[in-house]
């Protein structure tokens, strides 16, 4: 069985090589012919595999290689609807527990939100969470205390308002799911970041879910389509976000689980 991992050209740091080296060590452990590319790349080629690892959110590139016939996990569909928080928001209404969320009107250039912003703090409270639409490692989240607070952070860019679930500041749930079924799970926390994300100073420890949590991350994957992902829960079981592509080398680190040759595992049984 022969792969493509897919990378983005532009993310060429530590953090990154590490995590790429490490998916090319573990598919050939696994028997699996793995080699990568990027999406500079691929943009510019036809390429030839048994499937693709798509390890980025170049979610154009991910639906032409899909269209070419080439078998690529996660879905370009998948990675759509998880790396927009909005979509996410969406497609998982009704389906697993979410704060109150209210997604921004769409506007061509920088434009006046107070009416939106006013509308947003009755109905949702201060403080509240301002997310954009996309981002990754907790960058442009922001815990906003008052009304200009939330308006400073406006600009031309998609961005959403929750409920700021207080009992979970600082605090969430990370499980990781692979093909349906919990591969691992961490406790995290921040005590100087309502974010709990390890890349803005947080620290992990080994995690065993309830079954709810359990029932929700499975119940998020198996909506967005997802083969694996990394599922965020706050207290109370709400539901923070979920990643098609998370950071697996911290989660490895902390319990000892790797979840790599999962994903090979997985991917072999779905060709």
């Amino acid at each position: 069985m022969k792969g493509i991992l897919a990378v983005n050209h532009f993310l060429n740091n530590r953090k990154f090589n590490t995590l790429h080296r490490h998916l090319l060590e573990s598919a050939e452990k696994c028997g699996v012919g793995l080699e990568i590319k990027t999406n500079l790349e691929l943009a510019l080629e036809m390429t030839k595999a048994d499937f693709v690892l798509f390890w980025d959110k170049d979610i154009n590139l991910a639906a032409r290689l899909e269209m070419s016939g080439l078998p690529v996990f996660n879905s370009a569909k998948s990675i759509d609807l998880c790396d927009d928080k909005a979509k996410t928001y969406l497609a998982l209404n009704g389906i697993v527990k979410q704060p109150k969320t209210l997604i921004a009107p769409k506007t061509y250039f920088k434009a006046d939100f107070t009416r939106f912003v006013d509308g947003a703090v009755n109905i949702l409270g201060l403080p509240l969470v301002f997310k954009e639409c996309f981002g990754s490692f907790g960058e442009q989240v922001y815990l906003c205390k008052s009304k200009a607070d939330i308006l400073t952070h406006i600009t031309e860019k998609p961005f959403i308002l929750q409920e700021f679930i207080a009992d979970s500041a600082g605090r969430d749930i990370r499980i990781e799911v692979v093909g349906g079924k919990i591969a691992a799970a961490v406790r995290r926390e921040n005590k100087n970041d309502f974010r709990a994300n390890v890349t803005n100073g947080g620290h992990m420890a080994p995690y065993t879910p309830t079954d709810s949590e359990k029932e929700t991350a499975i119940c998020a994957c198996n909506a967005l389509g997802l083969t694996f992902g990394g599922v965020d829960i706050l207290a109370g079981g709400f539901l923070c976000e979920v990643n098609s592509n998370a950071h697996i080398i911290n989660i490895m680190n902390c319990t000892g689980t790797d979840i790599a040759p999962l994903i090979f595992e997985e991917i072999r049984s779905r060709l």
